[in-house]
């Protein structure tokens, strides 16, 4: 199954590659953008999982486990039809 995570910083955490691209964008005459956070996104296949439900489950532990620090970080998981 064909699994997407974004990771993200969760409120009240510092931003600075956000203010950075922030600052950028204003830079380029992109007045408008503000509250910019910038995060990650990974795509990868989960090829044991019998079906959504596992797949998602496998990918939360390797959210809590590896991809993502919980403490900073916040996840969410989008399970794909199988490619």
């Amino acid at each position: 199954m064909k699994v997407r995570v974004l990771i993200t910083l969760k409120n009240g955490v510092l931003d600075p590659q956000g203010k950075a691209i922030e600052g950028a964008l204003h830079g380029m005459g992109f007045e408008g953008a503000a509250g910019v956070r910038q995060g990650k996104l990974i795509e990868l296949d989960i090829t044991d999982a019998a079906n959504a439900a596992d797949a998602e489950e496998k990918a939360k532990a390797m959210c809590d486990r590896l991809l993502a620090n919980p403490v900073m970080e916040s996840y969410t998981i989008e399970v794909m039809d199988a490619a």
